[in-house]
């Protein structure tokens, strides 16, 4: 079993900055991928940012330029430093992290979600 603990979310007003962190913890041997992905009201999850062990990083375009993602390896644990939000970013924030078990098998994991609010 993995589990993935977020944290950081919250209501800010438009134009602050706020931090995701998730941190992934249980029978793991690697995680080779942990991103964010959100899902507003009435919309489908989407990709938001990720990072892989290798250190690549893929952001989605409205990302681009004001959300930093990034990994700490050691800890299994990836933030995501999002910085100038609008209103359109509020949404709830799932983490992601995907990898090998120490059993040897494949797993997909998503984490509980948090709510981010961005205030006009």
């Amino acid at each position: 079993q993995v589990q993935l603990v977020e944290s950081g979310g919250g209501l800010v007003q438009a134009g602050g900055s706020l931090r995701l962190s998730c941190a992934a913890s249980g029978s793991i041997f690697s995680v080779s991928a942990m991103g964010w992905y959100r899902q507003a009201p009435g919309k489908q999850r989407e990709l938001v940012a990720v990072a892989t062990s290798g250190g690549g990083t893929n952001y989605a375009d409205s990302a681009k330029g004001r959300f930093t993602i990034s990994r700490d390896n050691a800890k299994n644990t990836v933030y995501l430093q999002m910085n100038s939000l609008k209103p359109e970013d509020t949404a709830v924030y799932y983490c992601n992290a995907a990898g090998t078990t120490v059993w040897g098998n494949y797993y997909n994991y998503w984490g509980q979600g948090t709510q981010v609010t961005v205030s006009s």
